[in-house]
């Protein structure tokens, strides 16, 4: 969905989303019924709407960009898919249960114009939308029409409080999670002294020390069910 997109961005050609990919995060955001059949049925009477794209270092990106563990796991998750592994969430969860131990969290500095957060950190990242795949909803008040990215930030802490924390994710509360940070920003910089790996929708992108962060407002046409818009 990503490639084909950034193919797509302020033409007048609209992207409809078939979900068959391991996590599928963008079409359970945007009300796509997860079967193909079904998610046919939908387009086929679906209205068109303009969603708003990030960009990761100007490469652009649809529902999240992430730096740290996620990006960790997404990279582990390439590479076995690419072994021939077998993709889709449980694949997933068994690469991320057995990575969580091991895990050293890296210090990272956010910049947004005058605020600043710097903070050792599991997680940062950059939602378009409000979930990753799997309906695991980590920027409640995220929309792909408010030409702002929530960059969320899950502190350093013992991975038996995440563990605890996990089910507020799918229940739409992880906010109230004490290691929660939240900033609403059209523009970004995440840096850290040392390389880290980042992604763009999950596809994992060569370590570097900073990842710059935009929105292109209204940049790119979707189908969406009648239903949900």
């Amino acid at each position: 969905v990503n490639e084909v997109a950034g193919g797509l961005l302020d033409s007048a050609t609209t992207l409809g989303i078939v979900p068959v990919g391991s996590g599928n995060g963008l079409a359970r955001a945007l009300g796509i019924p997860r079967d193909p059949e079904s998610a046919l049925r939908a387009l086929a009477g679906a209205v068109t709407r303009r969603m708003d794209v990030g960009l990761a270092n100007g490469r652009p990106f649809l529902n999240v960009s992430g730096a740290g563990f996620d990006a960790a796991i997404g990279h582990e998750f390439h590479q076995h898919g690419r072994r021939g592994g077998r993709r889709g969430i449980w694949p997933y969860v068994r690469l991320s249960v057995r990575r969580v131990l091991s895990y050293r969290p890296l210090l990272y500095r956010l910049s947004s114009g005058a605020e600043r957060l710097e903070a050792r950190a599991l997680v940062v990242a950059a939602f378009n939308g409000r979930q990753y795949g799997a309906g695991a909803v980590m920027a409640p008040r995220a929309r792909f029409d408010d030409g702002l990215l929530d960059l969320v930030v899950l502190e350093d802490a013992p991975w038996w409080e995440y563990v605890l924390a996990a089910p507020r994710a799918f229940l739409g509360d992880l906010a109230r999670f004490r290691r929660y940070r939240l900033l609403r920003t059209a523009t970004a910089l995440i840096d850290s002294d040392g390389p880290f790996e980042h992604h763009r929708d999950g596809e994992p992108e060569p370590a570097g020390t900073r990842v710059e962060l935009a929105v292109r407002p209204g940049a790119l046409r979707v189908l969406v069910p009648r239903a949900v818009a």
